[in-house]
């Protein structure tokens, strides 16, 4: 029995909804789940100044306090530092997938 070429035509185009669901099934299955990651923001809080007005601080707590100012600044030096490599190893990993 002979089919029309529009039969066979419009059978195809059923066919491809099918196909796409299958291939996407097995990608789903073989990818890396951290590739699912999205990037997470980090929204800073206001920083607040406490100025020392008619306070007297014992000079261990004044230096305490900035010895612990100073290293607060050095880990958000390197938080930074850590997040733009981040990035940047991301957006490689984008280029690597385009090529």
């Amino acid at each position: 029995m002979a089919y029309s070429e529009t039969r066979i035509v419009i059978g195809g185009l059923a066919h491809v909804p099918v196909l796409v669901f299958i291939a996407n099934f097995i990608k789903g299955k073989f990818v890396n789940k951290t590739e699912k990651a999205k990037d997470t923001l980090v929204h800073e809080e206001p920083v607040k100044i406490i100025e020392a007005k008619d306070t007297v601080f014992k000079e261990g707590k004044e230096e305490a306090i900035k010895e612990l100012s100073n290293k607060l600044d050095s880990i958000e030096q390197k938080a930074d530092e850590v997040y733009e490599k981040f990035k940047k190893k991301k957006k490689d990993k984008k280029k690597k997938k385009i090529n």
